[in-house]
């Protein structure tokens, strides 16, 4: 089976309300699934492409649960395995207010957190055009870290671009430990793919063309600056800001990023220039934000191009 792209990642069942308020006044919740990484691979499945997502999942209701959801989602899976070792990934999401949400994370010693680079045995990356990384995966654990570096290798080994998403989880890791990781991942990454304040804890500047100069240490890469409604700006020796999309109520934040990188990425394998991917990059962060869920808001590229097609941006791109 072809697949043009690969990411590697945890994902958990999401227990969330329709609800505004605190979890000990909710009367039910509803599962659903979210990771980031399948959150990304879903998207650009849901666009048309051909994406593969590896995962360790407990060998439980809620491990075949979200296999079933993402191998329905035209997901590739052949290299998803089930384990003993630990349960699946539970998360609980708290929207406090429309403003405020908390997230509950019961992942710690999982069946993801037990992954190790052999999980990568038999997987083609010679048939890969990019690989999707993110720094959740090298936080969960050491094995972890080695499966993600192992997985850079590989790339690297058969000329496949890595496309890199910092996705900070300071939950899971130290501040120490998080700066030296990512700063390791993002210099053998081919596009940085960046929150405007994942940028500022990298760098420690506030200035979108310093934090990109910085980020882009050896003058070899694309750094992509996420700034939320503000749009996006795009660094590949000069700096280009490309607008976001307004959005009158945002229902649930998480995923946003994901979303992004999945336009990014898709207009990566349809050819188009990087300011373009950037735009598509920033529709998907704006629709997926108006449903409740980490996937449910992704858009079909039929929804995704008509909502493109009704932009009234008509200002030129800021450079």
């Amino acid at each position: 089976m072809h697949r043009d792209v690969l990411t590697i990642g945890e994902t958990m069942v999401i227990f969330q309300s329709n609800q505004i308020g605190s979890l000990e006044n909710i009367t039910s919740v509803s599962p659903k699934i979210g990771g980031a990484e399948s959150n990304f691979a879903i998207g650009l499945a849901r666009l048309g492409e051909s994406v593969e997502w590896i995962s360790q999942l407990g060998n439980d209701s809620f491990g075949s649960l979200i296999l079933k959801r993402v191998r329905g989602e035209g997901v590739y899976n052949n290299h998803v395995v089930f384990s003993d070792k630990g349960p699946t990934g539970l998360l609980f999401k708290e929207q406090i207010t429309t403003e405020k949400m908390n997230v509950y994370y019961y992942r710690k010693q999982s069946a993801a957190s037990y992954m190790t680079k052999e999980i990568l045995n038999n997987v083609p990356f010679e048939s890969l055009k990019y690989l999707h990384v993110t720094g959740i995966t090298p936080a969960l654990s050491d094995s972890c870290y080695e499966l993600t570096m192992h997985a850079i290798r590989l790339a690297k080994h058969h000329g496949v671009k890595i496309i890199f998403d910092p996705n900070i989880r300071f939950k899971l890791w130290s501040k120490d430990k998080a700066f030296k990781v990512l700063h390791e991942i993002s210099a053998l990454s081919d596009y940085v793919l960046i929150g405007d304040e994942e940028a500022y804890f990298l760098t420690n500047l506030q200035d979108p063309l310093e934090m990109c100069k910085k980020l882009d240490v050896n003058n070899d890469k694309v750094i992509v600056l996420k700034c939320g409604a503000n749009g996006s700006y795009v660094y590949d020796g000069q700096l280009s800001h490309v607008p976001g999309y307004p959005v009158k109520t945002v229902v649930d934040a998480v995923g946003a990023g994901d979303a992004f990188a999945a336009g990014f990425t898709h207009g990566l394998l349809q050819g188009t220039d990087i300011i373009n991917c950037a735009k598509i990059g920033n529709a998907m962060g704006a629709l997926v934000i108006q449903q409740f869920g980490d996937i449910e808001g992704l858009p079909t590229k039929d929804v995704l191009y008509a909502f493109l097609e009704n932009d009234n941006e008509t200002s030129d791109v800021v450079r």
